[in-house]
């Protein structure tokens, strides 16, 4: 916004206008904005992902179907979780708003490890399913299945990244204005994250297995 503010003084004898235009700067509306754009963005490419899959994940040119390869068990106890982090996350931004550092720094931290074993036990799927030769290569439907869920899988793993910087920032700086916004466009990214993953869990695995 723009604020004219008219002031009178004297030039040469004689009364003159002298306009000063000041901006008002809001960073915190305009960087909410910002990483809202990019989430509808991201959006965007989980669409197409989705898509991909909906029209090749039945391709399994004479390879394993997903109710061969799948184990809702373990993928039960990934969803849990991320579950789970979210709402340690939301523990943190409650903690923060109430200025409380140690209180969020633990919550984050909670929130890393939940993390961090969501990409554990990622990772021991993948490993497992290539080693029972049912890698990307194998058919279209794990192709398709390994780009979506490493997708998403990549998208934590700078979740976590992130997460670990800004608590660097916050134990050294404390919970000021910036710290805060910041940990907001996080607690954006990570509710996102674990919306895509329900959608990943209810139309991959248990239709898979179906």
């Amino acid at each position: 916004m723009t604020a004219a503010t008219n002031q009178i003084r004297l030039v040469g004898g004689r009364a003159g206008p002298e306009f000063h235009l000041t901006e008002e700067h809001h960073p915190e509306n305009s960087t909410l904005l910002g990483f809202w754009i990019y989430l509808m963005s991201d959006c965007l490419i989980f669409a197409c992902l989705f898509a991909t899959y909906g029209v090749l994940g039945r391709n399994y040119a004479g390879g394993p179907t997903g109710a061969q390869v799948f184990e809702l068990p373990m993928v039960a106890v990934n969803t849990a979780l991320l579950l789970f982090s979210s709402i340690t996350y939301g523990m943190a931004m409650v903690a923060s708003q109430e200025n409380k550092v140690r209180e969020t720094l633990g919550w984050l931290a909670v929130t890393g490890l939940l993390g961090c074993g969501f990409l554990g036990l990622e990772l021991k799927e993948f490993a497992h399913l290539i080693a029972d030769g049912a890698g990307p290569q194998r058919s279209a439907f794990l192709s398709s299945f390994f780009t979506l869920v490493g997708t998403h899988g990549l998208h934590v793993t700078f979740g976590v990244i992130w997460l670990v910087t800004l608590m660097t920032q916050v134990a050294r700086k404390g919970l000021t204005e910036t710290t805060r916004r910041r940990l907001m466009c996080l607690s954006l990214f990570w509710h996102f994250l674990d919306v895509i993953w329900i959608g990943v869990f209810s139309f991959v695995y248990l239709m898979g297995v179906m």
